[in-house]
């Protein structure tokens, strides 16, 4: 090929997927890949032709672009070394790959101390261009960068998870253009006193952290824009009254210019308004609902428009109508997705392949991780200290999946920020916010993880606050796994009260102000021979299985225990540990390479659906009355055995099968005086009639009557609270002191179970129908 193709103009948003770049004005070639540890599907078609020729921003396109991405001259050096112009650089380097990864063609080890990166590019600027300004675009690199053209310094860029932007017209000329990109990532060095955000990045990758990826590492593209042009679209659906809410930034003089918003279904207006640079309402009518079980997009097409109301500028982008809040159901503050509580499963997903590190292979590979979760049965995903490229988020806008979008932390070390450095990270927190306010899939945003980098709960929750006020439409996690490892403990602020809890699962309490998630929990293990690979060689998982039929079996047990979770503590979302492999982390859904189901997907996805179905008919948690200085009997409700009442024996609680024909001491020790709560008047204890002065109690689990000793924990280890059946019919009684648990009978034994797993007596399976019972007339009148 001598000449480059013709630059394409971008299709319809309906197909915005498949929108490819035209290429550049040199032969789009890349640098052959090193050898990477292990080989994904998509490693032999990564670098056959552009890499990534994919159109990058999904949610605003134009027709004219260039992708930048292929070959780029690199030079690395320890030391903050000037540019070099109109100077060949020693180095080859597959951009956007990093240069750790073997499709960089580099491949340079973790521990490499030349932080300074210096990439170079030769670009023709097509002719057509001409009289419009041209803008270079970054999708992401990590970390801090500086960009000339033709020897012209045209900006710098601080982050390595958001994206950025520079008009480059003015130093272009006719012919080849000279691009150098210096670039400094210092990961977690410590170089020069540094400090940024890094997620799950290391120098000495091992165990739950990994090989970094430094330099350039999403597309980097040239756009010919209008000198007055659309600079950026807010869009905010609004359901109350079906409009969507939109506000338009600009770039140059925009004096006396509108804006026209064109809302379609398909190629169909629905709806239009014509407004100015203040937000703006387009009518959505009887708008369909984008939900995980229906992700349907409208399109949307924003055009700029003269004093003469002729087209100056047009944009396509696509919006779902969804909102998401929270809201008390049946006594519980859950969230809400379009006014419905519907239970938020998902997994960890960390984003880094064995190939391309943070950079997916291909697109192809980069929806991959997202159609598994759909094919798991997962409605959610935590997208974990990582911010994906655009792509990735229009995948999950497409494929129907919540995403919890994580903070970029930084170092998981115990070391107090300055000033300056929470500054950095806060200033990246709002880019991150502000570049993926349209994705219809993001609905939360979480600040800290487990405490690393955190300073102060002030910081903690002031920073939450600063979230929340800049995107009030969405849920802020202000803390996940504020009950872990390095966390200054519950900030008490935000939407959600995050616990992690390996393996779990656990919960908190739903409040009146907070909803109850958990964050991370899981992580069971499985070796998969020619399938993993780790720097150190070392293998991590928070609990081994011997093979891929008890991993799904303890799995299955797991989402069993959160749905007892959700019906007896109001758990409304959670989090396993992961969807893939990572490095020497081997407690994923895949293998790293993606090659392998360590599980029974059949199996997984009907435990994930089963769970889901069950929270859209959850029942009531209300208190129940039970009547005062009566007696009652207890009836076991379990199918097969409701002939079954709780009934005491030698101090200890247990069900025997009572009926008219039992002794009068087994009658007797069925029956128990209903007692305002030794320890809360407004719950319950209930007195033995047998042994007066006697109450039904816990201790270390096990139920048993013991008599009234005065004490403080007698008076709470004897007080129930009496719900609504968690089964959905009947009396469920809580314990006081330890609140989502509950008197549970399992093996003719009477225990305090929350029905999450590890004792036999605490097991998932029919602890709901185990742990409600019948109030019935006593047999002991």
């Amino acid at each position: 090929m001598t000449r480059p193709a013709p630059v394409r103009l971008a299709a319809p948003l309906l197909v915005v997927v498949a929108l490819v770049a035209g290429l550049l004005a040199a032969p789009a070639h890349a640098v052959p890949a090193k050898n990477p540890p292990l080989t994904t599907p998509w490693t032999a078609q990564a670098l056959a032709g552009t890499p990534l020729p994919e159109y990058p921003r999904p949610q605003m396109t134009r027709a004219d672009w260039l992708n930048l991405n292929g070959e780029w001259q690199l030079r690395q050096s320890p030391t903050d070394d000037a540019p070099q112009f109109a100077t060949d650089l020693p180095e080859r380097v597959n951009v956007p790959f990093p240069v750790e990864s073997a499709l960089s063609g580099v491949q340079r080890a973790a521990g490499d101390n030349r932080n300074y990166l210096f990439y170079r590019r030769l670009v023709t600027v097509p002719a057509s261009w001409s009289g419009r300004r041209v803008l270079l675009h970054f999708g992401a690199v990590d970390w801090q960068t500086t960009v000339w053209v033709n020897g012209v310094a045209v900006g710098g860029h601080t982050g390595g998870y958001d994206a950025f932007t520079f008009d480059v017209t003015a130093p272009l000329r006719g012919g080849a253009n000279e691009i150098v990109v210096k670039v400094w990532d210092p990961t977690d060095s410590r170089q020069n006193g540094s400090l940024p955000p890094i997620g799950k990045q290391t120098k000495q990758p091992g165990g739950i952290f990994y090989t970094p990826s430094s330099g350039i590492w999403q597309t980097v593209w040239l756009e010919p824009v209008p000198t007055a042009s659309i600079s950026g679209v807010d869009l905010t659906p609004r359901l109350a009254d079906d409009t969507l809410r939109v506000r338009v930034s600009t770039r140059g003089d925009v004096s006396g210019h509108s804006v026209l918003a064109e809302a379609l279904d398909g190629t169909t207006v629905v709806g239009s308004a014509t407004g100015g640079f203040t937000e703006f309402a387009v009518p959505v009518p009887a708008a369909r609902r984008w939900s995980p079980d229906d992700p349907f997009l409208y399109h949307l097409r924003i055009t700029l428009r003269n004093a003469a109301s002729s087209q100056v500028d047009r944009t396509t982008h696509y919006f779902g109508m969804r909102e998401i809040s929270t809201g008390v159901v049946n006594g519980v503050l859950r969230p809400k997705l379009n006014g419905r509580f519907v239970f938020q499963t998902g997994t960890l997903d960390q984003g880094f392949w064995p190939d391309g590190l943070y950079t997916a292979p291909t697109d192809a590979a980069l929806a991959f991780d997202l159609q598994k979760h759909k094919d798991l049965g997962f409605n959610m995903v935590r997208k974990h200290i990582k911010v994906e490229p655009q792509r990735w988020f229009y995948h999950a806008d497409r494929l129907g999946l919540l995403v919890w979008q994580d903070v970029p932390s930084l170092t998981a070390q115990d070391i107090n920020a300055t000033d300056a450095q929470q500054a950095q990270l806060e200033t990246e927190a709002r880019e991150i916010v502000n570049e993926h306010r349209g994705s219809p899939s993001v609905v939360v945003y979480t600040v800290y993880n487990e405490g690393w980098g955190e300073r102060a709960l002030a910081d903690t929750r002031r920073v939450a606050q600063a979230v929340k006020t800049q995107d009030p439409t969405r849920l802020v996690n202000a803390h996940s796994g504020h009950n872990c490892c390095q966390s200054l403990g519950d900030p008490g602020t935000g939407d959600i009260d995050d616990w992690h809890v390996y393996l779990g699962p656990d919960s908190p309490l739903a409040s009146s102000s907070r909803i109850a998630v958990l964050g991370e929990f899981g992580g069971l293990g499985l070796r998969a021979p020619g399938h993993e690979w780790s720097p150190n060689g070392s293998f991590f998982a928070y609990e081994w299985q011997p093979n891929s039929t008890a991993l799904t079996d303890r799995y299955v047990g797991l989402v069993q225990g959160t749905q007892n979770l959700m019906l007896g503590k109001g758990l409304s979302a959670s989090v396993y540990t992961e969807i893939t492999d990572q490095e020497g982390e081997l407690n994923g859904f895949l293998t790293y390479d993606r090659q392998v189901v360590k599980m029974d997907q059949a199996r997984v996805r009907a435990a994930n659906l089963s769970l889901i179905a069950a929270s859209r008919s959850v029942g009531s948690s209300a208190p129940v009355a039970l009547p005062l200085n009566t007696r009652r009997s207890f009836q076991v409700t379990t199918p097969g055995y409701t002939n079954r009442f709780l009934r005491h024996r030698d101090s200890l609680a247990y069900t025997e099968i009572v009926d008219a024909n039992s002794s009068a001491v087994l009658k007797d020790d069925a029956t128990y005086t209903v007692r305002a709560g030794l320890a809360d008047a407004s719950c319950y204890s209930f007195e033995s009639v047998n042994f007066p002065g006697q109450f039904l109690r816990h201790q270390e689990s096990r139920v048993r009557n013991s008599p009234n000793d005065g004490s403080a924990l007698l008076r709470a280890d004897a007080t129930w609270c009496a719900r609504v059946g968690v089964s959905g019919s009947g009396v469920s009684l809580e314990s006081y002191n330890f609140r989502g648990r509950y008197l549970r009978h399992y093996d003719a034994q009477v225990w305090l179970s929350n029905g999450t797993g590890g004792a036999a007596w605490n097991s998932p399976a029919l602890w709901a129908a185990d742990s409600t019972w019948n109030v019935t007339t006593p047999w002991a009148p």
